[in-house]
């Protein structure tokens, strides 16, 4: 059983990585590139260390560390996600860990993973931060984490064992801290995975708390997200998550506030209303293990985006960017358009990049574009797309409103076709057309 639910997990986010948006969506363009260093310390379980620094640092840059899924590597999490390429744009520093284990998942069940310097990978990746940090200027109060299926495991267990380093993570499909908790030697909890474990608020709380006893400082602030239909970590363990997290916090576990950011989206935010919040939980209506993976998202709550190399010290963004209308300015100078692809039987991804060739800032954008017959969208990440088919407008979402002159925002979509996913021919971003490249 064991080994059908790794092989079957391993096929799925092979599929996550390959045919949405977490691949989809174009990486790194810059000429930084992803460099391994090797002797960067206590390093119990053989973990390799990959690292990605862009070309520009924010003068005080925040630091990331993108944690790859089962059967994966930390070179393919930063080639198929989009976590380096938003690096370029704001000036952080991401570490890419990556498991050498012949499962290549991370070790988040044995006593030593869940034991603050115990052992095993929890230390190593430490290790790498104090390299890091060792050589570069990084802001202390902008190390966080992130990570899909395993590495959202992992995310957990990070914030669990060094309240002291990390502010804050996002969670893509994982389980809480110690769900997968064994003493076999056993990587695979059954359990936890089918989402049979739960427990009280207070009892999550205390796995957590007891990781670092006497620990009284600040602790990270966790956003998760879920597919209702996830059939590996169920959908019980997305609640189980906020139970702790929340009780962590000292919170009950009432949303302060809840919307929908999109289609079949469920927000929630616990302890505040906006985008800084304690706890926030995203429930994915529909949406199997298979999860599109929105990296500006979890990069805005992770306090990343507030600084650039450019602009070293400005304020945060505001709750939400102006929407474009008709009064929005066309960008002076013009507008390009990247438009990839990736289909397979009926389905398709789309990721898209819209560029401001003009000399002024265009605040407030959308993109009109015109789908071929037979294609139909289901969701979006980065924008919202509306109507479904037909001619639609990409309009931005709260935290990606403005284009610099000469910046890029990407967004990405999901959606079914009827045997042909070509591209649009034409795209106009506020009422200006756009080149094609």
């Amino acid at each position: 059983m064991r080994k059908r639910l790794k092989l079957l997990l391993a096929a799925l986010v092979t599929v996550t990585m390959t045919a949405l948006g977490a691949v989809a969506l174009p990486g790194p363009a810059s000429a930084a590139a992803l460099t391994e260093v090797t002797g960067f310390g206590t390093n119990p379980s053989n973990l390799r260390m990959y690292l990605y620094v862009p070309d520009n640092l924010a003068p005080r840059p925040g630091l990331l560390v993108a944690v790859h899924y089962c059967t994966g590597t930390g070179p393919a999490f930063y080639s198929g996600s989009q976590f380096a390429a938003l690096a370029d744009r704001y000036g952080y520093i991401v570490i890419y860990p990556s498991v050498t284990r012949s499962s290549q998942c991370f070790d988040v069940a044995s006593p030593q993973a869940l034991t603050r310097g115990g052992g095993s990978d929890p230390v190593g990746i430490k290790s790498m931060i104090d390299y890091v940090r060792a050589r570069y200027p990084v802001d202390a109060d902008r190390i966080v984490a992130t990570g899909v299926s395993s590495g959202a495991m992992m995310t957990n267990v990070l914030l669990g064992l060094y309240p002291d380093v990390f502010s804050a993570g996002s969670a893509f499909a994982g389980v809480p801290f110690g769900c997968f908790a064994t003493t076999n030697g056993s990587e695979w909890n059954s359990d936890c995975a089918n989402g049979l474990v739960t427990k009280t608020p207070q009892q999550w709380g205390d796995l957590v708390r007891n990781a670092y006893p006497g620990y009284s400082g600040r602790r990270p602030r966790m956003q998760t997200w879920h597919g209702t239909n996830d059939e590996i970590l169920r959908y019980p363990n997305f609640g189980e998550q906020i139970d702790q997290w929340t009780n962590v916090h000292g919170l009950t576990q009432t949303p302060s506030f809840t919307d929908t950011p999109q289609s079949g989206y469920t927000r929630t935010r616990y302890g505040g209303t906006g985008d800084t919040a304690p706890v926030e939980a995203i429930s994915m209506n529909g949406v199997s293990h298979n999860l599109p993976v929105d990296a500006a998202a979890a990069v805005h709550f992770l306090g990343l985006d507030t600084t650039t190399p450019s602009s070293p010290s400005p304020s945060s963004p505001s709750p939400s960017a102006p929407s474009p209308s008709a009064s929005s300015p066309s960008p002076t100078g013009g507008c390009r358009v990247g438009y990839t692809v990736n289909a397979w039987n009926n389905g398709f991804t789309a990721s898209v990049t819209v560029t401001n060739t003009g000399t002024a800032a265009v605040n407030g954008w959308t993109l009109r574009f015109t789908l071929p017959t037979g294609q139909t969208v289901t969701n979006a990440w980065n924008a919202t797309v509306s109507p479904t088919s037909g001619a639609v407008a990409a309009t931005n979402v709260s935290y990606n409103g403005t284009l610099t002159a000469g910046g890029s925002q990407t967004f990405g979509f999901q959606g079914t076709h009827t045997g042909s996913a070509a591209e649009p021919s034409a795209f106009t971003l506020n009422n200006a057309t756009c080149a094609v490249v």
